[in-house]
């Protein structure tokens, strides 16, 4: 059994999924010079919100159909907080790397004069985690879970 079959990773197996995603979208936004439009950050969510949803599957199918709510709840923001713990990684990275994006945030964003990468990254992290909670929050309720007394 390999890390991409194992059930007992699923978290790490579908967060690293969602980092990928989401630095492919950044780089493609990159690309096309679409990356200092920060409405298209939204389109987060939605990759976020599939990579959970498809590892909360994952995980019904190889535990027998079955998940309690609230270890759907643990495995959603594990997910979640992996992906975004990935996405802030690459992105204190590439800041690192590229002094050009660095020096737009603080000169275009509000609060950019008091930011630097590693802060910069923190708050892609955090914002990250929070949404991953909020879309498990609201998937958990939406896919049918165990009572809470069923194992």
């Amino acid at each position: 059994m390999n890390f991409f079959n194992n059930p007992n990773r699923i978290p790490e197996n579908y967060g690293l999924r969602i980092a990928l995603s989401l630095i492919v979208y950044f780089v493609l936004m990159r690309l096309i010079h679409q990356d200092h439009n920060v409405e298209l950050r939204l389109l987060n969510v939605f990759i976020l919100m599939f990579g959970i949803y498809f590892g909360l599957k994952k995980f019904k199918e190889t535990h027998g159909k079955h998940i309690n709510y609230f270890r759907a709840l643990v495995t959603g923001v594990a997910t979640g907080a992996v992906g975004s713990i990935g996405f802030a990684l690459f992105m204190f990275i590439f800041m690192k790397v590229d002094s050009g994006l660095m020096q737009s945030i603080i000169d275009n964003e509000p609060m950019g004069r008091y930011l630097n990468p590693y802060m910069a990254a923190f708050i892609v992290a955090l914002e990250g985690f929070f949404s991953g909670l909020l879309v498990t929050f609201v998937l958990i309720n939406y896919i049918v879970t165990d009572e809470v007394t069923e194992s």
